[in-house]
Parts: structure tokens; C-alpha cells; sequence
């Protein structure tokens, strides 16, 4: 289980630097893409955190789970009070909260969770059985 928490770590950290790179160089994607990268490797690494919490449940409460976190966390940006706003201003803020809602974020973060869900299923010794 240790084992399984490292990598699990390891990924959301590599996810994380890959997620700020998205949006420090955007240049080096397809331009067509825009900010959705960021978006669905911020889902990706919500995954991860919950793999690393539950490092025990299956796939698909995996995935339920941080659909679930990251559709509440875009709702939320619906809610635009003063004090969430100055939250949201500043940078880990932002990362965090987001500012403005969108649904094609939540379609960047379905698409997240579902491609890092496939590719979990695939790795032996990290993800857990369904």
C-alpha cells in the first residue's frame, strides 16, 4: 500500500508540473486546445488524490468521486460573492477555485478523468481491481 501511495504521489506531482506548464507555455500545444489541458489534468490530479486517500477503491468510485469534486468545484464559480472573489484572486486561489464557470471545463475535466481512469486500469501495482 506504501508503494502504491508513492507512485500515486509521484504521478499527482508530475501531473501538477505538466498542469502549470500547460499554462506557463500554452504555445506548445495545439492552439485549438486552449486552456482545456490544464483543465483536464487539474482533473487528473483529483483523481490521483483521491487514489492516494482510497488507495483501496475501485475505479469507478475513483472516478465518481472526483467527477464529483471537480463538477461542485466548477458549480461554484457560479456563486460570485466579494470574499470567494478576493479567495479567487489570488494565485493558488485561482488554481484552485477557478474564476468563471464554463461547461466546457466540465467536458475538459469528463475527459480527464475518463483517459486517466483507462490508463490506470492498464498500470499494474498502482490502480486497484474494479
Amino acid at each position: 500500500m506504501a508503494r502504491k501511495r508513492f507512485w500515486l504521489f509521484a504521478a499527482c506531482v508530475a501531473v501538477i508540473v505538466c498542469g502549470l506548464l500547460s499554462r506557463r507555455y500554452p504555445f506548445l500545444l495545439p492552439a485549438f486546445l486552449g486552456k482545456y489541458p490544464g483543465d483536464a489534468l487539474w482533473a487528473v490530479m483529483v483523481y490521483l488524490g483521491c487514489a492516494f486517500i482510497r488507495p483501496g477503491a475501485a475505479r469507478g468510485r475513483l472516478a465518481a468521486s472526483a467527477l464529483a469534486i471537480c463538477y461542485l468545484d466548477e458549480l461554484s464559480q457560479l456563486y460570485q460573492a466579494p470574499w470567494i472573489n478576493a479567495v479567487r484572486a489570488t494565485t493558488a486561489g485561482h488554481l484552485v477555485l477557478g474564476s468563471t464557470f464554463s461547461w466546457h471545463d466540465m467536458l475538459a475535466y469528463t475527459v480527464g478523468i475518463a483517459l486517466v481512469a483507462g490508463i490506470m486500469e492498464r498500470v499494474k501495482g498502482i490502480e486497484p481491481s474494479s
